[in-house]
């Protein structure tokens, strides 16, 4: 690994072993690849410092004569002009130029000295200074004695984009030069083409030049969610989405979309943000010789954005009352649906799919927890020579009544069904074998008291043939062997004469 020990083996390991071979020999071997020379890398160092004074970077500057040249040319413009006697020394010019701009004045100068003025170079710059001013204004309201770290981290989380611009400058012009595309879309798209995105890109070059841990942890993480209790992070993350709105082309829209995610709370207020942004960009863009986005009235920017936050509000709301309208019209259809999935048309009881299904639920509750059950195995005496004699009409008559009389006598728990045809299928949870008998006879009962149809002036009287099985009574490997057993007691009733019920293992109790 090179660079100094400031980079931890693990972390370099984590950054080396998500870079994709191909890429990271591409970007060493290209020549015109940005490279940070000693004295800037001194200068990240005393950025990372909690404590570092101007002093510090004043003396780390002046053995650097070319920056030191540039630092003073920058602290007497015309912005920072503020005294008669112009600044003689690194020293006074770092004392007037202040941390922030001290650090983007070197950066700027020599962190990529051959960048060629593309347009997509040109929107790089004014994110980069448009991110570390905003990561600046909150680390100063939050972890003032972290803001000169999180200035320099977020002027520099999209150095991977020079990079890539420069080891790949078809591929790379292409992809970033695209207006309208958001920053989110690009990382997907370096994704695809490189396998990574610019934000590994940066932290696994600062890697190899020595800079700090803190500082390519914080490259590499400047993209993440904002979900997270490092406030210095939180400061560095939020730049982003902050430029990418100011420097959108509608930014009063990209702003209340901004504001209507992070709900910015008061600490955070936009407002004041954007005011320093105006008060601030323009002054540091000249000294700095970097590209100046349009210039942007923040007081009327942020009304705009308000009033479109409100629209969207609106909108939102209408649009959720329409899910909300929609998603119960699709629970209700999808309720029905799933009852008529269930339900046997004729009848109004439960299908043999969903009979089957409940019993073997059913059946395997019981079982573990030592529970009985019993099933009801009932079919129809005579049904086909009634449907010879009456018509399939006064057939499906008989079905349908005998349904609700079956439903009427079931309770709450319980679940009866149509098995197929004539026969039915009803589900008694804890009931042994004689209070299944019980309800036996009272569907008998019931039979013999009430008609199941009317043709003409004749009123049409069924019995039935019943077979039980309890789940105490045999061991009964699985519910399929419950039914068989209900069923085969039902035929000892048909063979016996008809009109009767019988459990399993028992002689028949009654016809």
């Amino acid at each position: 690994m090179t660079g100094s020990a400031a980079i931890s083996e693990t972390f370099y390991r984590q950054l080396a072993d998500q870079m994709p071979p191909a890429l990271g020999g591409a970007l060493l071997q290209c020549q015109g690849l940005p490279s940070l020379p000693m004295v800037a890398m001194r200068v990240l160092e005393v950025a990372s410092m909690a404590d570092a004074t101007l002093t510090d970077y004043a003396t780390t500057i002046e053995h650097d004569p070319a920056l030191t040249a540039r630092v003073l040319s920058v602290a007497n413009s015309v912005h920072y002009l503020r005294a008669s006697q112009p600044p003689l020394t690194c020293f006074e010019a770092t004392q007037r130029l202040g941390t922030d701009a001290t650090l983007a004045t070197v950066l700027s100068f020599k962190l990529f000295e051959q960048h060629n003025g593309t347009p997509s170079q040109g929107l790089y710059w004014q994110r980069a200074f448009t991110a570390a001013v905003t990561a600046s204004y909150f680390a100063q309201q939050h972890c003032p004695e972290q803001a000169g770290c999180v200035f320099t981290a977020a002027l520099l989380q999209d150095i991977g984009i020079l990079a890539l611009q420069k080891a790949f400058p078809v591929d790379a012009e292409h992809l970033y030069g695209n207006e309208g595309v958001s920053h989110q879309q690009v990382t997907q798209a370096e994704q695809r083409l490189f396998g990574c995105d610019h934000t590994l890109v940066g932290a696994w070059l600062l890697a190899k030049w020595g800079a700090h841990e803190t500082l390519a942890r914080s490259v590499y993480e400047s993209h993440g969610t904002l979900e997270t209790d490092n406030l210095a992070d939180l400061c560095i993350r939020l730049s982003g989405l902050v430029a990418d709105a100011w420097l959108s082309p509608d930014p009063a829209q990209a702003l209340a979309l901004l504001m209507r995610q992070m709900a910015f709370p008061q600490p955070l207020a936009l407002d004041t943000l954007l005011t320093h942004l105006q008060q601030t960009l323009p002054p540091l863009s000249h000294s700095l010789n970097i590209p100046l986005a349009v210039t942007v009235d923040s007081y009327s920017l942020i009304e705009r954005a308000h009033q479109r936050l409100f629209e969207h509000t609106l909108m939102l709301s209408t649009q959720l009352e329409a899910q909300q309208r929609s998603s119960e019209s699709l629970l209700k259809d999808y309720t029905q649906l799933e009852q008529r999935s269930r339900i046997d048309p004729l009848t109004q009881l439960a299908n043999r799919a969903w009979l089957e299904e409940q019993l073997h639920e059913c059946f395997e509750r019981c079982r573990s927890r030592q529970r009985t059950l019993s099933v009801v195995f009932i079919d129809l005496d005579h049904f086909k020579v009634l449907n010879d004699r009456y018509g399939h009409q006064a057939g499906d008559q008989v079905l349908a009544q005998f349904g609700s009389t079956l439903s009427a006598l079931t309770r709450a728990g319980d679940l009866a069904g149509r098995y197929g045809g004539e026969e039915f299928l009803v589900i008694l949870p804890d009931e042994t074998a004689e209070t299944a008998q019980h309800f036996a006879e009272r569907i008998a009962q019931r039979l013999q008291e009430q008609p199941m149809a009317e043709v003409g002036q004749e009123l049409l009287y069924i019995s039935v043939s019943i077979g039980i099985a309890c789940l105490d009574d045999g061991e009964f490997a699985n519910e399929r062997e419950m039914i068989d057993a209900a069923d085969q007691s039902m035929y000892a009733i048909k063979r016996a004469g008809r009109g009767g019920i019988a459990v399993y293992g028992r002689a028949i109790l009654s016809r």
